[in-house]
């Protein structure tokens, strides 16, 4: 029996999905999509690969993925959860066609190592490279946390471990255009400052515990408590000049340093503006 099997949250995805499926058909895992109202031919390409479907309207990603955890029935002890902008890299697939729950009884959770992609070129540097995302774990003891408005991350109690080798490799096609990616940051945007405005309220707490030196995710909880001290509009400065000149950005050639200015600056600056903004309001 194969031991995992594959969760996928989709929404107008035929130009990712059937790259992904392409890329994990060999595993012959059980596949479910739970889909927020695709109009495009997203249904039609999970019916071609036997894939199970459920529906929900899409609130937030953290939301989406608590509701794909719980709403269909899967039979493995474990479920490895995708985006459908990524896919799963050949030396990460030998991993997993030898992969034994046997044989990993100590641990409930495991970290990739993603490489990203943007219009063409992969980001080595910025912070960007290697970047562990925690993708696979036991099913029913990994939870999706609520706490987060917009950066999602799942939450797995116990002992984790990281594989360096083999990558899921994440590129948003839809992204070459570079007004995409503007207006879906631009929506993003909205999502964080309020996050951040019900931190500031103490309405909102942080699941994990803040570790630098702890899993990958508890670093970033660590690295978040930090940010949400830092002076609103100083913040972005710093962190855009930390990823190129610190971490190194500008070797990512023109696409990265494009990616880095927007990621790093240009999002974070529309953050703060609206938080100021919201405060405002709010007062």
């Amino acid at each position: 029996m194969i031991p995992f099997s594959f969760i996928i949250i989709t929404y107008n995805e035929e130009l990712h999905l059937p790259r992904l499926l392409n890329s994990i058909k060999g595993l012959n895992a059980q596949t479910f999509v739970l889909d927020s109202g695709s109009t495009d031919k997203t249904l039609e390409i999970c019916s071609q690969y036997g894939v199970t479907v459920a529906q929900k309207v899409f609130e937030n990603h953290p939301k989406q993925w608590h509701h794909a955890l719980n709403c269909f029935t899967i039979t493995t002890p474990w479920v490895i959860c995708l985006d459908a902008d990524q896919i799963v890299s050949p030396e990460l697939i030998v991993r997993l066609q030898h992969f034994r729950d046997e044989n990993f009884t100590h641990i409930n959770s495991i970290y990739f190592n993603r490489k990203n992609i943007f219009k063409g070129r992969w980001l080595k540097y910025g912070g960007y490279y290697p970047f562990y995302l925690l993708k696979m774990f036991r099913y029913k003891i990994g939870f999706s946390d609520l706490n987060e408005n917009m950066d999602h991350r799942f939450i797995v109690p116990g002992k984790s471990m990281i594989w360096k080798e083999g990558h899921i490799i994440e590129e948003n096609l839809k992204e070459n255009n570079i007004s995409f990616w503007l207006n879906k940051h631009n929506k993003y945007s909205d999502l964080v400052a309020d996050e951040e405005i019900e931190r500031i309220y103490e309405l909102r707490n942080q699941t994990l515990t803040p570790n630098f030196f702890g899993t990958p995710d508890e670093r970033t909880a660590s690295l978040k408590k930090l940010w949400w001290k830092l002076p609103l509009y100083l913040r972005p400065i710093l962190y855009f000049l930390y990823r190129m000149i610190f971490k190194l950005g500008f070797l990512d050639g023109k696409q990265g340093i494009i990616f880095h200015f927007l990621q790093a600056f240009w999002f974070r600056l529309i953050v703060d503006i609206k938080i100021e903004e919201k405060l405002k309001n709010k007062k």
